[in-house]
């Protein structure tokens, strides 16, 4: 693969079974599945999607709820597996695409910053050396001691957005990361991704908000139904994508 190609996606298909009737219960569940009576159907999330993304790339994507904007990120990062076709990643990954994944809401915001470092692969000498940084961006401060179940989506946002972003990562996958929180945090965040994206950090970014997209990102694909539908230039591929809608 091209050194400067960071994501390779190729003929991508990812399938999912679904229970075609209702079970209410686990050892329900179990019975029918012994003795061989569930059914399935397929449901395929992503058909046949293609893309490339370059070093440098601020990539958007753009669709509806259940287009497969989210399931092609977890792809990229590793979270499924391709049913059909590949994905190739060259570089290393941040991943902010759940918020609160990697968190245990019961811990304070403290404890999750070395829970959710760990998660991400940073040592606890990292964290450590880093841990005030954490805190500085998220502006948190006064909020350390208090379990995360307390807090926010914004808050933990903040949170989850600082540790991802501590280092420079070759590839930066943000899922309606700027969606919540408050307008000035949202403003940091973006400078933030700017700040990797001159660094040489790749960034493959998700938004409801085509505005956004169309202002922060270079390129851009429109996913509909697990299909592309449209991929180009960011303000092009937004504005049809606009129209259409």
């Amino acid at each position: 693969m091209d050194k400067d190609i960071m994501v390779k996606v190729d003929n991508l298909g990812i399938c999912f079974n679904l229970a075609k009737e209702r079970v209410d219960s686990l050892k329900e569940y179990f019975l029918k599945f012994t003795k061989g009576s569930l059914h399935f159907e397929e449901f395929w999330a992503l058909k046949d999607v293609s893309i490339e993304i370059r070093r440098g790339d601020f990539y958007g994507l753009v669709g509806i709820n259940g287009s497969g904007k989210s399931t092609l990120l977890k792809t990229i990062a590793g979270v499924f597996k391709p049913t059909e076709g590949s994905v190739q990643v060259n570089g290393t990954i941040a991943p902010l695409i759940e918020l609160g994944a990697g968190f245990d809401m019961d811990l304070t915001a403290r404890e999750n910053i070395y829970l959710n470092g760990a998660v991400l692969g940073f040592s606890k000498k990292f964290m450590d050396e880093h841990f005030q940084d954490i805190v500085d961006f998220s502006e948190l401060h006064d909020f350390l001691d208090v379990p995360l179940k307390n807090y926010s989506s914004g808050m933990v946002a903040r949170i989850a957005f600082a540790i991802a972003t501590v280092v420079d990562p070759d590839i930066l996958i943000a899922d309606e990361v700027l969606s919540v929180g408050d307008y000035a945090f949202q403003e940091k965040c973006e400078k933030r991704m700017a700040q990797l994206l001159a660094n040489g950090t790749t960034v493959i970014f998700v938004s409801h908000s085509t505005e956004q997209v169309k202002r922060l990102c270079n390129k851009a694909t429109w996913l509909e139904h697990g299909k592309i539908i449209m991929t180009g230039d960011a303000q092009t591929v937004c504005d049809a994508y606009s129209k259409n809608y």
